[in-house]
């Protein structure tokens, strides 16, 4: 039996993944974290066989969750299921201690064998998200300009991308503003861009915001 701890914060998103998992006979949800602070929480009572980590939650999330989950559990396998397809966040994912990284779109099935493979100690990731591994590893120095980002700036970028405001980004990763205009100055100034209206542009341009019909 594979004991898995589910952490996104839609319920509904949850749920539905409670309801795929019960038709299974080999696996059980034995635990449901809503954010960060709760997944730590809950990790300190029982650690479970494989933890399923959106990557986008309030507070503490993202590449910075990951590296703590393993500096504490280094054994926990940790699978991202994430709404963010471009192949970056992935390879920040795997960097940081992911077995796996998965987009919300996968069909039941793929999730189901990803949650076995990296139980085994494996490794996973989506097909669509395989291929841009590929092709990035053939050509090595067509680095994007986000590539170029920390984990943190990378998931300021994003909601700022998203149409967050400085202090609604504070807010969400319990920072102070002062911190995330720090970040936001460094993104613009590492990625040649004049304006938060041209990281929007930017990120729709390069497929990095969540497509319509996604759930977040």
């Amino acid at each position: 039996m594979i004991r898995l701890m589910l952490a996104d914060d839609h319920t509904i998103i949850r749920d539905g993944l409670k309801k795929i998992f019960s038709t299974v006979p080999d696996m059980q949800v034995v635990a449901e974290a809503a954010d960060g602070c709760e997944v730590l929480a809950l990790l300190r009572a029982q650690t479970p066989d494989v933890l399923l980590l959106d990557m986008s939650m309030p507070g503490r999330s993202g590449i910075l969750l990951i590296q703590q989950i393993r500096a504490g559990y280094p054994a926990l396998p940790i699978l991202v299921l994430s709404m963010y397809r471009e192949s970056q966040y992935a390879v920040q994912a795997i960097r940081a201690g992911a077995a796996g990284y998965l987009t919300k779109n996968v069909e039941s099935d793929q999730l189901l064998g990803a949650i076995r493979k990296v139980a085994r100690g494996g490794t996973a990731v989506s097909p669509a998200i395989a291929d841009k591994l590929l092709s990035q590893a053939r050509q090595p120095d067509a680095m994007l300009p986000h590539a170029r980002l920390t984990a943190r700036e990378l998931q300021v970028f994003q909601m700022l991308a998203e149409g967050l405001g400085i202090n609604e980004v504070a807010a969400a990763l319990s920072l102070s503003a002062k911190t995330v205009s720090t970040h936001k100055a460094n993104i613009l100034g590492k990625m040649d861009i004049a304006s938060t209206a041209g990281l929007v542009h930017y990120a729709i341009r390069h497929g990095l915001l969540a497509e319509a019909g996604d759930a977040a």
